[in-house]
């Protein structure tokens, strides 16, 4: 990679001032606070004034573990630097790794798909606003994407030096990667399982045992390391056995919906319903007329489940009774079309994930498709989808003309991630931005004029 900086250093200069740029205009322009930001800040201040991983509530701190500790462990660093609650300061150090991002991105290119694939993956990385726009937004997103291209580079690279002297240190990479990815996000472990299948599958077909087998149990451990403490500390503190973030954010002590998520999965397709159902329950009031007629396979369904929301508009609280009702609900639209619960929705929800414009962190209506409302929000969201569906295609065309060493670790992530997503009754287009490393490689191996021999 030195030698690639230093043959091309105009531009690779260019290109890092270009994507410097572009994140600084989102920075000046379009940064904002979202309500997990204030949940991991809130964590992070009371860690840091109080050593207490606890949330605020009447004044009281109240221990919790619904979130993990990475990123309030990275918010508490960057306050001990410059100050609680400066979240500039916190954007900006997402924006530099963003940057470190674009080069580890090529660095991936460069081992899997040659020179030509490495600079344009690292001008496709510096110029993706999808990157750029969550920079400027203080979440898990900039540290998760660099630390699972991280992880991608180190497998690649351990692979491709298995039988040389100097295989064991990316593999320690590649660890170190791993642990900060499962530390920052439940969904983290997921590059593990993937890394773990490929050096299984690597190990059937290829051979290496030894040595491939060595490499995985580094990967395990070091990755898994981070969650003992947390572990053990989740345990002391709560009675239970909480290696990762509970599934619906909630305490030990507090009750979760499972009924309405249940229901929920059943008709569940795009981004738009989660603004206008989801995220309102429970706390505000919902406008059961935004419910879109797939909720209904009736019409006792449609006035049982209007009832059903007239009774919680009253009080705004999802109580246990009311609950059952919706999973009551929910087994009967299940019961009724199995494929279209288990099969069919799982992966429209996945459809969507990937192929919308991406607007959500952006002040642009997130009815994109409504020309007449709002043309010049309806003209952003179609470029920004266009520009998405584009990088789609050229990933495509990349990973099926046979140009990409190692191919198989990059398009398995992708798979199981995409799979694990389809479970979610919260279709939002974030989630998939940590395949994009793999992507932008793929993209980038489409301008490869031979392949690569494997």
């Amino acid at each position: 990679m030195r030698a690639l900086l230093r043959k091309h250093a105009l531009f690779f200069v260019f290109f890092t001032l270009t994507g410097l740029a572009l994140r600084l205009l989102f920075l000046w322009k379009l940064s904002f606070i979202a309500g997990d930001s204030f949940i991991y800040g809130d964590i992070a201040k009371n860690w840091l004034q109080h050593g207490t991983y606890a949330m605020s509530e009447d004044g009281s701190l109240v221990p919790t573990l619904i979130r993990l500790p990475g990123y309030p462990l990275f918010l508490v660093v960057m306050w001990s630097l410059f100050g609680v609650e400066h979240y500039t300061a916190v954007l900006g150090a997402q924006i530099l790794l963003d940057l470190g991002t674009c080069f580890v991105v090529a660095g991936l290119a460069l081992e899997t798909a040659g020179e030509r694939a490495a600079r344009i993956a690292f001008a496709l990385s510096t110029l993706c606003v999808f990157f750029a726009n969550y920079d400027a937004t203080p979440l898990t997103e900039p540290l998760a994407i660099f630390f699972t291209a991280l992880g991608l580079l180190g497998a690649v690279k351990g692979l491709a030096r298995l039988r040389t002297e100097h295989w064991l240190g990316w593999w320690m990479v590649c660890g170190f990667a791993t642990a900060a990815s499962v530390i920052l996000r439940p969904d983290g472990g997921i590059l593990l399982a993937a890394l773990g299948l490929y050096l299984l599958l690597w190990m059937t077909v290829v051979g290496d045992a030894r040595r491939v087998l060595a490499a995985g149990l580094l990967v395990a451990a070091v990755g898994l390391a981070p969650l003992v403490p947390w572990t053990l500390r989740n345990q002391r503190a709560f009675g239970v056995f909480q290696p990762l973030a509970p599934r619906f954010a909630n305490n030990p002590n507090e009750y979760a919906p499972t009924g309405f998520y249940r229901w929920v999965r059943t008709w569940i397709v795009d981004y738009i319903s989660v603004e206008d159902i989801y995220w309102h329950v429970p706390g505000e009031p919902v406008d059961a007329s935004k419910l879109p007629d797939r909720a209904f396979d009736s019409a006792l369904q449609r006035a049982w489940t209007r009832g059903l929301f007239n009774l919680y508009n009253q009080s705004q609280k999802l109580t246990p009774e009311l609950d059952a009702q919706f999973r009551s609900l929910a087994e009967q639209r299940i019961t009724a079309a199995p494929l279209r619960y288990y099969v069919w929705l799982p992966l429209l929800r996945v459809a969507d994930m990937w192929l919308r414009p991406r607007t959500e962190a952006l002040p642009l209506n997130s009815r994109w498709w409504e020309f007449r409302e709002d043309p010049k929000d309806a003209a952003i969201g179609g470029a920004l989808g266009l520009a998405n569906l584009f990088l789609m295609v050229l990933a495509v065309v990349g990973a099926t003309r046979g140009h990409v060493r190692f191919a198989g670790t990059l398009l398995l992530f992708i798979v199981l991630r995409s799979a694990f997503l389809s479970t979610l009754e919260n279709p939002e287009p974030r989630y998939v931005l940590e395949c994009y490393p793999a992507v932008l490689v793929l993209a980038a191996a489409a301008f490869r004029r031979r392949a690569i021999r494997r």
